[in-house]
């Protein structure tokens, strides 16, 4: 059983990730020898610096320890590698987070991402709300990033049906709703109990371009499949089909002329007709 509040504490590090975490305890052997080494033996671990040694140093578990209290008192559950409630799929990946923070809770046997562009055509806004709902009644808890557009139909077509579960994965901490507007829709999702909001970074943080991009990988990591419904080439849930298909998940996209959906069946990701006269692909073998 690790120290928790030291692994939290290590985990809450600037630059200090799952890899790096697996590194430094490799080396060590436990967290309490991580924290208990010198600069210099700090540094002796590939990819270690004098700034990440430095930080690891200035650590204060009291403070942390303090911190994991006024979370707890928040209603946040922090789910680290060895807690029975972290999600197994994303913990089978090389670069899973070393801790979540949670607010909520549901199901994540069953799990499918929905997601797309934050400026969807009307048509892919119903067929997003459709679709999720549809993904819901099928008992699936419905992933997505509480984004506009695309995001927030997921999420709304979701809890749209009775006993219907979803999960915003945050690029900001869970006490700090990105972006303002779906506020709401966090709150819908906790208040009605149908769902949770998980984020890898401290309760407090705001979102920054790194962390909404970091999400994708969680996005993807904890469902059996990635949906997306709209997207450019170029656009944002291009980062969590590409790490879905790194991560071995099932891909489909939405059969448009968007240049990202056409890019995505291109590569192999399943196609979706726009009137679900082919939906039922989706539920064979479990996605």
């Amino acid at each position: 059983m690790l120290d928790k509040t030291a692994w939290i504490a290590l985990s809450l590090t600037d630059r200090v990730g799952g890899k790096t975490i697996r590194a430094l305890t490799q080396h060590f052997g436990d967290i309490d020898a991580v924290l208990q080494a010198d600069a210099a033996e700090l540094q002796a671990v590939p990819g270690i610096g004098r700034k990440i040694a430095e930080s690891i140093r200035a650590i204060d578990l009291q403070q942390t320890e303090k911190l994991i209290d006024q979370w707890r008192k928040d209603e946040i559950a922090i789910l680290t590698w060895d807690d029975p409630a972290y999600p197994m799929r994303l913990k089978d990946l090389d670069d899973a987070p070393p801790v979540l923070f949670m607010r909520g809770a549901c199901p994540l046997d069953r799990t499918a991402a929905v997601v797309g562009t934050r400026s969807p055509s009307t048509e892919s806004e119903n067929i997003a709300k459709t679709l999720s709902a549809t993904l819901a009644e099928q008992g699936y808890t419905v992933v997505s990033g509480l984004a506009h557009g695309v995001d927030t139909n997921a999420h709304f077509g979701a809890l749209g049906v009775q006993n219907g579960r979803t999960l915003a994965v945050l690029g900001s901490g869970v006490l700090n709703i990105y972006p303002q507007e779906n506020r709401s829709l966090a709150n819908a999702i906790l208040i009605n109990k149908a769902g949770a909001l998980i984020s890898e970074v401290a309760p407090p943080l705001s979102p920054s371009s790194s962390r909404l991009v970091a999400r994708n990988r969680i996005i993807s990591g904890i469902s059996q499949a990635v949906i997306v419904i709209e997207t450019k080439v170029d656009g944002g849930a291009m980062h969590a089909a590409r790490r879905g298909f790194e991560q071995g998940r099932k891909i489909y996209a939405l059969d448009i002329a968007a240049s990202g959906n056409r890019a995505l069946i291109e590569a192999g990701a399943t196609a979706i007709n726009p009137d679900f006269s082919n939906l039922d692909l989706l539920f064979v073998s479990d996605l």
